[in-house]
């Protein structure tokens, strides 16, 4: 009996130091989305920081986790289908950064699909910022703040850092400076990042709940040359069923669909027409080039 109990205490310490806990920054973006307006939104933004990585993405869909745990409950309760698109809030932005310590290599991944199979295409890098900290001193929120100033991707940035966050990161790409980026934002404020809280997250998961019960998960990830990904990319946006719509039968296409009201066509243009909105809605990328561009 004292043998079962051992392994048993074992493997729940096994277990529980295999939970991983995340210092969860919460960054308020403020962008322009199109070149030619002056529209301005704000979306909120999270870099989650480990003892080995860092993972910043948009928040809205991890936001969601516990309003889609409950629906998804209720359906296998109920064995009814029901349409979640009519009460979940899609993100801004699909794309993630992670950044691997120490040595800060990076991984920006965005997610297309193959066919009907989700996946994630993705490219590394180890940007260098070339960073020129001031002696300018500002106080933000709760923080004593330092400037920093770079060129990247075509845009003047100018980042405000804390020593009293011993972090070298920051959202987006940005990392590097002697503390946590506070705050950055380019000359011409097309991007702006502003640090509004922080908290501990317990047995933190790197995927969202929806990630995680979508059919094929957040799908397989593959890291390509950065040129073949802006290709790959870039394909995609111009026709995000391309590679499914050969799949597709009259049949199928016709047949209706459970819980909603019309077919599986039907469902699948109104995918389709959301994801050319997703795309078309922002125009005014991050980085004016890529390096391969420059």
């Amino acid at each position: 009996m004292k043998k079962y109990l051992s392994i048993a205490l074992l493997a729940a310490t096994i277990v529980l130091n295999a939970q991983v806990t995340a210092n969860r920054f919460f960054y308020e973006l403020t962008f322009k989305p199109k070149q030619d307006s002056t529209k301005v939104e704000k979306v909120m933004t999270i870099l989650d920081i480990t003892k080995d990585k860092s993972l910043y993405r948009d928040y809205t869909l991890v936001a969601q986790d516990s309003i889609m745990k409950i629906a998804v409950e209720e359906m296998q309760k109920s064995g009814a289908f029901k349409d979640l698109s009519k009460t979940i809030t899609m993100p801004k932005f699909g794309y993630k950064v992670e950044k691997e310590y120490p040595a800060m290599k990076e991984t920006y991944s965005d997610r297309i699909s193959s066919g009907f199979t989700p996946m994630q295409i993705a490219y590394t890098e180890e940007p260098k910022f070339n960073w020129k900290i001031s002696n300018d001193k500002e106080k933000i929120g709760d923080y004593n703040t330092q400037k920093a100033t770079t060129e990247y991707g075509g845009r003047q940035w100018t980042a405000w850092f804390s020593t009293d966050l011993p972090f070298q990161d920051g959202p987006y790409k940005f990392a590097g400076l002697p503390g946590l980026i506070v705050k950055v934002e380019d000359s011409a404020k097309n991007y702006s990042w502003l640090l509004r809280g922080n908290k501990k997250v317990e047995n933190f998961q790197e995927l969202s709940y929806a990630e995680t019960i979508t059919p094929g998960g957040a799908g397989k990830l593959t890291v390509i040359p950065r040129d073949k990904f802006e290709k790959t990319l870039a394909e995609y946006k111009k026709d995000p069923f391309a590679t499914m719509r050969p799949m597709l039968t009259k049949e199928m296409m016709d047949r209706k669909m459970p819980g909603m009201d019309g077919t599986i066509g039907d469902m699948l243009k109104k995918q389709e027409k959301m994801t050319r909105d997703f795309y078309d809605a922002n125009n005014n990328p991050i980085e004016m080039y890529s390096p391969s561009k420059k």
